[in-house]
């Protein structure tokens, strides 16, 4: 299956969910070209920012396994196959 590259736009409600967040970030690290996090404290949320690249089975799966997870909100975004 062919590879396609975008970013996975991350917001968490609640601190005590994070270490679940980064334990499946490590287990798809593969695919991470890019992370960038930003803890907004006086907020209550923390936001991370993926550029990856995998095939469109694999990103599925990462952004469904972190939607499922309590407080978390993950949305994927993929260049399309005409634009690589």
């Amino acid at each position: 299956m062919e590879k396609r590259i975008g970013s996975i736009s991350i917001l968490i409600s609640n601190r005590d969910i994070v270490p679940q967040v980064n334990e499946l970030l490590s287990e798809f690290s593969e695919m991470i070209l890019a992370r960038q996090g930003l803890p907004l404290r006086d907020k209550g949320i923390q936001f991370i920012s993926l550029i990856i690249e995998g095939t469109t089975d694999q990103i599925s799966a990462l952004t469904g396994k972190l939607g499922r997870l309590p407080d978390v909100e993950a949305k994927s975004m993929v260049a399309k196959q005409g634009r690589m």
